[in-house]
């Protein structure tokens, strides 16, 4: 318990940025008209690659007795996959909706 509150006093500043972090983008996303959610959606799916790839580095480097770090690497990993999968889903329907049909 020590060691956890030694790492939050250390790092008070980053939890205060990511706090805020946190309250900015929910304000922004939920200003966000309907129209837009989709190619949002596909800047989402860019950022989630980024992540994947991220994850896999950190996990590549991580070392072998670390399990807390390598199940947050893997669970990052999942996540992020399923984010980039659920995405293309929803843009190829969004793209299916304005392509004219085969008679």
């Amino acid at each position: 318990m020590e060691n956890l509150l030694a790492l939050i006093s250390e790092n008070l500043q980053l939890i205060y940025v990511l706090v805020l972090a946190v309250f900015v983008g929910v304000e922004v996303i939920s200003k966000v008209p309907q129209v837009l959610h989709t190619p949002l959606m596909s800047g989402s799916n860019a950022l989630s690659g980024v992540v994947i790839i991220g994850s896999i580095l950190v996990m590549g480097k991580t070392d072998a007795d670390n399990y807390l770090a390598l199940a947050l690497g893997f669970l990052a990993v999942v996540l992020a996959t399923l984010n980039v999968v659920g995405g293309f889903a929803v843009t190829d329907r969004m793209l299916d909706m304005f392509r004219k049909k085969k008679k």
